[in-house]
């Protein structure tokens, strides 16, 4: 694992290398929250704080890409070796970036929904506006995720509290639709706030 510094007074961290995400999904997903995604672009170093996330379990997910084994040339990705970047084009409209995970042959990925934007970083509440705040684009599908393009870093930032809901915009896909893969911080940059009052949602204390 190397090592990282955004600017003389950002954070500073170590890269995180293809075994971290050669393990369980759902792990990685919760162990992703807090840790920084980079993107180096043109002689910029853009940064954003992972707050929101989601996981996705392969063939017997119905609401992955991979849901029953399906081995397309926009899944292939999924299928191999972990630690590299699953980036597709959805709804005609904009990108959306996944980190590959587990072991070859085992096609898994967390969903990156949302980050707090690092200094001068656009929004980046969705799927898509993180993928357009960082300028990543179908050109990192396949790419490693490791310098000099993207990759993440643990800054061994403070834990904060977890929280796991459903996924969203699943709908369809039976019980898949209500599973708690979906892992959030509180954060006002997430996709969709954290509804008060009763809902189906875990809390996962800092540990």
């Amino acid at each position: 694992m190397g090592r990282w510094r955004a600017a003389p007074d950002g954070p500073d961290g170590t890269i995180l290398d293809a075994a971290f995400f050669d393990r369980d999904t759902t792990l990685v997903a919760r162990d992703l929250l807090g840790k920084v995604l980079v993107r180096e672009i043109d002689g910029d170093t853009l940064w954003g704080r992972l707050v929101e996330v989601e996981a996705y379990l392969g063939p017997d997910d119905l609401a992955a890409h991979s849901k029953g084994g399906r081995r397309t040339p926009r899944t292939e990705v999924m299928f191999g070796p972990p630690g590299h970047a699953y980036v597709y084009f959805t709804y005609g409209m904009h990108w959306c970036l996944n980190f590959v995970t587990r072991e070859a042959g085992v096609p898994q990925a967390v969903l990156v929904r949302a980050l707090e934007p690092g200094p001068g970083v656009g929004r980046c509440g969705g799927p898509g506006l993180v993928t357009r705040a960082l300028h990543i684009d179908g050109a990192l599908n396949g790419s490693p995720l490791r310098p000099p393009d993207l990759y993440v870093v643990d800054d061994r930032a403070p834990p904060r509290r977890v929280f796991v809901t459903p996924r969203i915009g699943v709908q369809g896909t039976g019980r898949w639709e209500g599973r708690l893969l979906r892992y959030v911080v509180e954060s006002p940059a997430l996709s969709r706030p954290l509804r008060r009052g009763p809902l189906r949602r875990k809390r996962i204390r800092p540990g």
